[in-house]
């Protein structure tokens, strides 16, 4: 393994690190930096880095914007299972399930419509 892919793999740790340990004293700032969309601006230079493929980027970042959507629904039902009284893990099991049936059909609208990524 290359140290470059190691420096990449560290910087997101520390993004995702830093976001639990503020949660723990400031969930609501927290959450404003997690909806950041930083791993994707991660994403976004490090492939620029490697590449310096602007047509790459472009796609990414077409990407990522066509499909953000779905993940909403993640947050919404989690956060609707626990209220109701749903254990932790069960809840995270069946939002990131919905999820991910969400996202099918998304991704099958999409194609239904010519857009493809």
């Amino acid at each position: 393994m290359n140290s470059y892919f190691i420096l990449k793999c560290v910087t997101s740790g520390i993004l995702v690190g830093l976001i639990s340990e503020v949660a723990r004293r400031s969930p609501g700032f927290a959450a404003l930096i997690a909806s950041l969309p930083l791993t994707s601006i991660l994403a976004l230079i490090w492939l620029y880095k490697d590449t310096h493929d602007l047509k790459a980027v472009i796609g990414l970042s077409d990407g990522i914007a066509l499909i953000v959507l779905p993940s909403i629904a993640f947050f919404l039902v989690l956060s609707l299972l626990l209220r109701l009284g749903w254990s932790f893990w069960p809840s995270l099991t069946w939002a990131c399930l919905l999820m991910a049936l969400i996202y099918f059909a998304y991704v099958k609208l999409l194609r239904f419509f010519g857009i493809s990524f």
